[in-house]
């Protein structure tokens, strides 16, 4: 076992830098096997813009913070205002919720690592209005379940060496969850592949293993996975085009507000992620929300957010476009205020 390990602030931003830069090298084979919850082969793309978002931010944040939680509170931050697509909100609203407990830390421990893992995982899953197994939510319960069984086994033992066998836990639990995406979903059985989202976030797992352990990531990692080698074919090519758009937009709501805009998402489309964004309480009741849905068109969605309050960053793309051309609702919405992306 690895023995000199680097837990530290420092270390959090060398993890999401060198996640970064994995995520850059994969995207091309994430993006092939992206069937799920739409076949638009982007999965990839949107996991390595939202990292590299979390990524910049700390490149710009002062280098003598050292506490954990507050570093990774910036860098999900920046994360969730820049996300893209399901994947990267996902990761973004884990991102952040892993940050929640290690504030205060000039360091990680198993302990902190468990209960990071579980809070994020929680978050996660409670941040869709219509979680589905499977997925890389799977995957981050996989890696919280096991990082808790661990610490459950040394508890208070906050050294080096139960940091390593935790992570290594965590990893190994992610790459067995990935595994068993292909029979938990039927899309992905039919088409002999692994969710695409929850490689990622394996990728990302084990950049964070590697970083703190000192090591290489494992070349290995990914040997076996169905779909993913090079000469598998983009499978999502070949899969039926979806003509729906996805929204995405920040807004201050109240809980009440926000609850409501939730309900009526819910009711057009799918796909509906809520996260509430750091900052707390306005001072006016309200609360800032990253607002994500998968709709048929754009119209009645950004009608019903303008209702409750004033969008800012609001985004609106295509799921499929093979034409190369908007339609003339999405020219409509991106003409009202919104942007194509």
């Amino acid at each position: 076992m690895q023995t000199k390990i680097a837990a530290n602030a420092q270390a959090m931003r060398r993890w999401l830098n060198k996640a970064e830069t994995a995520l850059g090298n994969h995207s091309d084979r994430l993006n092939a096997i992206n069937i799920f919850p739409v076949a638009d082969g982007d999965t990839g793309t949107n996991l390595y813009l939202t990292v590299r978002a979390a990524s910049d931010a700390l490149d710009a944040l002062d280098p003598s913070v050292m506490d954990v939680g507050a570093v990774l509170t910036h860098a999900g931050q920046a994360a969730l205002e820049k996300a893209r697509g399901n994947s990267g909100t996902l990761f973004s609203v884990f991102l952040c919720a892993a940050a929640e407990p290690l504030a205060g830390q000039q360091r990680l421990s198993s302990a902190l690592l468990a209960t990071a893992l579980h809070r994020a995982q929680i978050r996660a899953w409670t941040a869709l209005s219509d979680p589905v197994p499977g997925t890389m939510l799977s995957v981050m319960e996989a890696a919280s379940l096991a990082a808790g069984e661990i610490d459950a086994l040394h508890p208070g033992d906050d050294s080096n060496h139960a940091l390593g066998v935790t992570l290594d836990a965590a990893v190994a639990a992610a790459l067995a969850a990935v595994v068993s995406t292909e029979d938990q979903l039927d899309a992905l059985q039919a088409a002999k592949v692994v969710d695409a989202g929850g490689v990622g976030l394996l990728l990302i797992l084990d950049c964070l293993r590697s970083v703190v352990l000192g090591e290489e990531l494992q070349g290995t990692l990914l040997d076996d996975l169905h779909g993913y080698s090079v000469q598998d074919p983009h499978i999502h090519s070949s899969m039926p085009v979806d003509e729906g758009v996805e929204v995405m937009c920040t807004i201050s709501l109240s809980p009440l507000d926000a609850a409501t805009l939730r309900q009526h998402l819910d009711e057009l489309g799918d796909s509906v992620i809520m996260s509430q964004l750091g900052g707390g309480e306005a001072g006016d009741g309200t609360y800032r929300w990253r607002v994500h849905v998968h709709v048929p068109t754009p119209g009645p969605a950004v009608e019903l957010i303008r209702t409750l309050g004033t969008p800012t960053d609001m985004s609106i793309s295509a799921l499929s476009d093979t034409s190369g051309h908007r339609s003339q609702a999405l020219q409509e919405a991106v003409d009202s205020g919104g942007h194509e992306r």
